[in-house]
């Protein structure tokens, strides 16, 4: 599996690398305007992450409009988001009116920080993704 992680924070990022080792290859990312340029080029690859995980709160572009944008160049290319990468928004922002925006902007699931190695896994697991080692 290919995996996008856009984190700006150092810590939380090497978290979720180590929690999704076993998921498949991970790349990072610093910002929201850096997510949705790898995940563009990605798409133009052929080779499309199959699994990203967003922060809300980034600097240059927030998680929210990175994951409209990255699902606008999804439905560009035909593809719709049930069958476009799986998209975990993961943020210190746990109020409603957050996490309705990122279902709405149509991501698979919402982990609250600090990440929750077995919260993960069980989201994770929910929407459809399994370890390959």
């Amino acid at each position: 599996m290919r995996i996008l992680i856009a984190e700006d924070e150092l810590t939380s990022r090497l978290i979720l690398q180590k929690i999704l080792q076993d998921f498949g290859f991970t790349n990072t990312v610093v910002n929201g305007e850096e997510a949705v340029i790898a995940a563009q080029m990605a798409l133009e690859d052929g080779t499309p992450y199959e699994l990203i995980c967003l922060d809300v709160m980034m600097p240059q572009l927030d998680g929210l409009e990175a994951l409209r944008r990255i699902r606008a160049l999804e439905e560009e290319r035909g593809i719709t988001s049930s069958r476009g990468a799986k998209v975990v928004m993961v943020s210190a922002l746990d109020d409603p009116k957050n996490i309705v925006a990122a279902f709405k902007g149509l991501c698979d699931a919402y982990v609250v920080k600090p990440v929750d190695k077995a919260e993960m896994l069980k989201k994770l697991r929910e929407i459809g993704c399994t370890p390959t080692r």
